[in-house]
């Protein structure tokens, strides 16, 4: 019997093997004791036997293999070269193990191949990493590889997994256990609208709040799939790889992208702030760490593609005058690009537009104090640009593929065709002082490929490697690729192509599961929103911008004195919080009324919060249901004062006491009876400020 464990103050992980075979998870949940036989724990994990079954449960080991017998999905399939397939038996060869790490490598002798496994504890955000390395003696073709496997909890009833659409990103699915398996296979060939590459699975009676979970992500720009399966003898197990057949080359070695797991035994919270802090800290990497995060200006809601040089020095003004620190220049400025269908490729500044080059509007931007950025889309190519016709073979995919919002994607498999995108790039970030690139991916692949994420991976590694003060930004129309794998190589992802402020609450509210503030961007819209249609209120979109990093993305021009007057005041409120809030845990609250969708953000300090409780619907009931929040001390006494109680309507006609007052009330109080919050209209929100005495 072998026996390991990993530990940190939230939880114990213990993995147990039985001889030389691979081992098992036998616990992983609360701490356990120091002392704790470990011995007795893999014993006590055997389960019975009976009727109809073998005389021994093959075991659910980490990367469960067909060649012992397992009934359900295998942790691996592959075959030789030659076609033939391999059913591998590996057996234990050597282990590392330190305080925060663990190694395992196992050997299958007869077939030449060699297992590792490499779990990672994080003492602070309680991060497990873990990922899974095949190396073969001679060369062979991989179906499918899992990470590291872990079972699933049968105290739970359901799954939690995400799904969406363009302008309709994380959305979640609960699914009811059953036997057989829920799969989620994402081969677009990105990380995807469609099938985000995460799972929660909550154990009985576990909310945002309360109660125990297990959550998982899986860190792979390229396109993943998803098991999660229940046996005929109810175990359960959850897998998480490259989509299959994604490697079309035999090779002697094949890797799993890192699978990040937690338990929490405070709810979906806990796993949401493990997953915040531990992208906020240990994956992105900023050039200037230190550097408040810029409110952000992107001038494509208001321009499209017809770039004027003193409509955008006019523009320019105005966002710097509403308190934009950055202003980022979208697709149009290259090329022959008036609309979608040319040019793309062609990344040499439009002589009939900038007929001095970008300098004049650059230091234009520079004299209102605020930095620049610039829009690209390396991946891609029309068909329409001088490139293609050059090289129509650096083209992924067959001659007649059906496009994609009129383009093909470029072969980033290729050397030449990442050199020649390096140059093309490198030679505008040369030229010019841009600190900021929105790298947008606007259509799927036409097939699968896991050597096109790869390839990307180079270009923007070596991008940085080069140009180490830009940032950039992950954009695939919208929120098409987030995933951990493209933001260990980014700073910024834009979370959905819709700015449609009643959409961008709800999605925000739901990838905060994942995401921190200081990543995700949210800009106030136009006032007529031109993906949904939706006419709203600038109060509401200029706080749900506030939610995360915020910015503008509409014509500045539009707005109103009104409007002008409400859109800056939450501006410099944003920006007299922000030192505090981008190290603020988001933590979800549960909502009495499902009308209400509610936010607490917890400085990292516990000294003060904010609350957002948007209205996003009419409620069933006529008045507020009081709102618990959440992580507060006890005993102590917070002085709660409502932000913007100046906006309640008059069919509020009654007297809260936060309508004319901050209130000074313990934590206890606002955690078991919550606050009563004034009568207000469907898209609209109540801003809460709290500050522990």
């Amino acid at each position: 019997m072998q026996h390991w464990r990993l530990d940190c103050s939230r939880q114990t992980l213990v993995l147990a093997a039985t001889g030389a075979r691979l081992p098992q998870v036998v616990y992983w949940g609360a701490p356990l004791p120091v002392t704790e036989d470990l011995a007795t724990i893999h014993a006590a994990h055997t389960i019975d036997v009976t009727g109809g079954m073998l005389d021994e449960n093959p075991d659910l080991s980490i990367c469960p293999e067909a060649s012992r017998t397992f009934p359900g999905q295998p942790g691996m399939i592959i075959r030789s070269q030659n076609g033939t397939p391999l059913l591998p038996k590996f057996c234990y060869e050597s282990d590392t193990v330190s305080e925060t790490g663990l190694t395992l490598i196992y050997r299958d002798e007869a077939h030449g191949l060699r297992y590792t496994a490499t779990f990672q504890i994080e003492p602070i955000t309680h991060i497990i990493t873990t990922q899974a390395i095949l190396d073969a003696d001679a060369p062979i073709h991989l179906h499918w590889l899992s990470a590291p496997v872990f079972p699933a909890s049968q105290q739970s009833a359901e799954m939690i997994d995400f799904s969406g659409r363009w302008c309709g990103e994380f959305q979640l699915n609960r699914t009811a256990w059953s036997p057989g398996i829920r799969m989620r296979e994402n081969r677009t060939g990105r990380t995807g609208h469609e099938h985000f590459p995460a799972l929660i699975v909550p154990e009985h009676g576990a909310t945002n709040t309360i109660g125990a979970a297990h959550a998982y992500h899986y860190g792979w720009s390229g396109g993943h799939k998803m098991i999660a399966e229940e046996l005929p003898d109810g175990r359960r197990q959850i897998q998480f790889g490259h989509a299959p057949r994604v490697e079309a080359d035999a090779s002697t070695r094949f890797t799993s992208a890192p699978l990040y797991a937690v338990y929490s035994s405070d709810g979906l919270n806990g796993c949401a702030v493990s997953y915040q802090r531990h992208l906020r800290d240990h994956i992105v990497t900023f050039p200037k760490a230190d550097r408040p995060r810029p409110v952000h200006y992107n001038c494509w809601e208001a321009v499209y593609f017809d770039h004027k040089l003193d409509v955008l020095r006019d523009i320019a003004d105005r966002a710097a005058d509403l308190g934009a620190e950055r202003f980022v220049l979208d697709d149009g400025w290259f090329g022959q690009r008036d609309d979608d269908t040319t040019s793309l490729s062609d990344w040499a500044v439009d002589p009939r537009k900038y007929p001095d080059g970008l300098g004049p509007l650059i230091d234009h931007v520079h004299s209102k104090d605020m930095s620049f950025g610039i829009w690209f889309e390396p991946e891609m190519i029309n068909p329409d640009s001088d490139l293609h016709r050059a090289h129509p073979d650096w083209a992924l995919g067959g001659e007649d593929q059906t496009l994609g919002r009129q383009q093909k994607a470029l072969n980033m498999a290729l050397p030449e065709v990442r050199d020649f995108i390096y140059g093309r790039m490198a030679a505008i970030l040369s030229e010019y002082p841009i600190d900021y690139i929105k790298w947008d991916h606007n259509r799927v692949l036409p097939a699968p490929d896991a050597a096109q994420t790869r390839g990307s991976y180079a270009l923007i590694d070596r991008l940085r490697a080069d140009f180490p003060m830009v940032e950039i930004e992950s954009c695939a129309s919208g929120g098409g690729r987030i995933d951990f794998g493209i933001l260990a190589r980014t700073q910024r992802v834009w979370l959905s192509d819709s700015n449609d402020a009643l959409e961008r609450l709800r999605m925000q509210h739901d990838a905060a599961l994942f995401l921190p503030m200081v990543v995700t961007g949210s800009h106030v819209g136009p006032r007529h929103c031109h993906t949904s249609g939706r006419t709203l209120d600038i109060s509401l979109r200029a706080w749900v911008a506030a939610q995360r990093h915020m910015g503008f993305e509409m014509d500045p021009r539009e707005l109103t004195p009104h409007e002008t007057s409400v859109l800056k005041e939450v501006t410099q409120w944003w920006k007299s919080n922000r030192h505090w809030l981008e190290r603020a845990d988001i933590l979800r609250l549960d909502s009495a009324d499902p009308a209400v969708v509610a936010e607490q953000q917890l400085a990292e300090d516990n000294t003060r919060f904010v609350v957002f409780a948007g209205k996003a619907a009419t409620s069933s009931q006529i008045l507020p249901r009081p709102l618990r929040l959440t992580r507060l001390d006890p005993n102590a006494q917070y002085e709660i004062n409502l932000l913007n109680k100046t906006t309640a309507p008059t069919l509020s006609r009654g007297a809260p006491v936060l309508k004319e007052q901050s209130i000074t009330v313990s934590g206890n109080y606002l955690m078991h009876q919550g606050l009563t919050l004034p009568w207000h209209f469907p898209d609209t929100m109540w801003v809460i400020e709290g500050r522990k005495l």
